[in-house]
């Protein structure tokens, strides 16, 4: 089951199971983990908006982080791994695809450029993959944040990062999304 819109926030306790993974795939990517971690706080608790559930997902995705258990870490990276690459030609994820559309229609070559700069972040942060809010930016500057992040070489600063774009592109999404009234 999927949702093309968001259902009210008040009706997210009602839902199936189903329909709660659904809502999360809409905001962030399809994700078995994401799923197990977060489809129950979505029945358990009443959220005065999606921002707000946004934010409690982004809590227990920071916990993750903090944690001293390599098998909680491990599970944060499959879930930062649920986000494509960028300028990927294959993205199964529509909203993604949409998201990517700038960067991968670029004509300036700049697309082998790309891959190597995720190859290279993807060995330099060893089960991360890179998440960035796109927002329109053009390839050139998210080249230019791959390359400083790279430089920075902090998997933990990274991890931080990388929870708080998937956030910001969560965001994104449910203010675009048409939400039932």
């Amino acid at each position: 089951m999927g949702f093309s819109e968001l259902p009210p926030i008040s009706s997210l306790p009602s839902l199936t199971s189903s329909e709660r993974a659904a809502v999360l795939d809409l905001l962030f990517e399809p994700c078995v983990q994401l799923h197990t971690l977060s489809v129950a706080l979505l029945q358990e608790r009443v959220f005065s908006s999606y921002d707000d559930m946004i934010a409690s997902i982004g809590v227990q995705l920071t916990d993750l982080s903090e944690s001293t258990s390599t098998s909680d870490k491990e599970w944060l990276e499959s879930i930062l791994a649920a986000h494509p690459r960028l300028g990927e030609k294959k993205v199964d994820s529509s909203q993604s695809r949409a998201e990517q559309a700038q960067l991968n229609s670029e004509e300036d070559g700049g697309s082998k450029d790309l891959a190597r700069l995720n190859e290279e972040y993807e060995t330099t942060f060893p089960g991360l993959r890179y998440v960035v809010f796109v927002n329109g930016r053009s390839r050139t500057s998210i080249m230019k944040d791959m390359t400083e992040r790279i430089s920075r070489g902090d998997m933990n600063r990274e991890r931080f990062e990388a929870i708080k774009a998937m956030c910001e592109i969560a965001a994104d999404r449910a203010n675009k999304a048409h939400t039932k009234s």
